[in-house]
């Protein structure tokens, strides 16, 4: 209740807007425009890419799933973009960089990078494998410095462009039990503001810009990829769908925020973490306590996508705000 309560606060205070669909100048603008979108093998890279389409950009696509990469593909292409698929391990610099020569080559420009691949292992710190903290600081750290390096070099040489970073709420409300993916989210904050000022400073801050979208917990294919060391099911309370996430990212490469909390609960517990840090630690802590160590069934221990992709988990939502329902209803 008093976790409820520090939302609904926030959310009177920071305001509740949230990014719509873009309207036909907008869209006009996406139009033609060349999209690098990471992780596009589900989740809000799938939807990002595939809302693209709709729009007519060129989406290059980006993951390590080629064979849903295809997939993909073909819906951007069917909705009326152009698609580019460059099957890409973000933890490869080398990779990184013949991703965004790929993009070059095939469509002559780069007008707005996404950064959005990235893996969570599940459990107390310690016991969590050292190589699995390891790996999630690779994906999500330096796989977005990375991909912001080959980005904002070819933004520099043609005079603009918009980098968008996918952190979290996590990055300004750390969780328990998610602490390596909640560094490297909090980092993903920094580098954005680090960058900004740069940009500022050599007189591009208008002309070049990056956006970190920060979404609350969302109920996309990230739980059945994560690996989990807690012996139950990985979730989250209050989760929210994908769809407003996609729209965000989506409208921030056309209208980009230094830093975009998506939706109430988004606003209100970034807010929470600048009133009084501890106490939001402490109310996010419980929730994940009670929903992943309490009220979540029996499940295998394992590394999820973690090292390797996985086969299930391809679409943007990921179904589990309805297994949870289905497990209310049967109790």
């Amino acid at each position: 209740m008093r976790w409820a309560l520090v939302l609904v606060v926030g959310a009177l205070l920071a305001g509740c807007s949230a990014p719509s669909e873009l309207g036909g100048g907008d869209r006009a603008l996406v139009a033609g425009r060349t999209y690098v979108v990471t992780g596009a093998s589900s989740g809000f890279g799938r939807g990002v890419a595939e809302k693209l389409g709709t729009y007519g950009a060129n989406v290059v696509l980006a993951a390590r799933r080629g064979a849903v990469l295809e997939e993909v593909a073909a819906n951007v292409r069917a909705g009326g973009g152009q698609a580019l698929v460059v099957p890409t391990d973000v933890s490869d610099a080398a990779g990184v960089e013949r991703l965004a020569r790929a993009a070059l080559d095939r469509f002559g420009r780069i007008d707005v990078w996404v950064n959005n691949a990235a893996v969570a292992s599940i459990g107390r710190f310690e016991e969590v494998p050292l190589a699995d903290h390891a790996r999630v600081v690779d994906v999500n750290l330096k796989g977005s410095i990375y991909g912001s390096y080959a980005a904002l070099r070819r933004f520099r040489a043609q005079g603009s462009g918009v980098l968008v970073n996918v952190s979290s709420v996590e990055g300004r409300v750390p969780v328990a039990y998610h602490a390596s993916y909640a560094a490297t989210k909090s980092a993903l904050i920094g580098l954005g503001a680090a960058i900004n000022e740069e940009l500022r400073q050599a007189g591009l801050g208008e002309a070049i810009r990056v956006s970190t979208v920060e979404p609350w917990a969302v109920d996309t294919p990230f739980w059945d990829h994560a690996g989990n060391y807690t012996g139950r099911a990985a979730r989250m309370s209050m989760m929210d769908g994908p769809e407003a996430v996609v729209d965000s990212i989506v409208w921030m490469s056309v209208h980009p925020e230094a830093e975009y909390p998506v939706g109430w609960k988004a606003r209100g517990a970034v807010l929470g973490s600048r009133i009084a840090p501890r106490l939001a630690e402490r109310l996010a802590g419980g929730v994940v306590r009670r929903a992943q160590f309490e009220e979540a069934p029996a499940a295998p221990v394992g590394p999820g996508s973690v090292h390797e992709p996985v086969a299930v988990g391809t679409g943007v939502d990921g179904g589990v705000r309805a297994r949870m329902e289905a497990e209310r209803a049967g109790r």
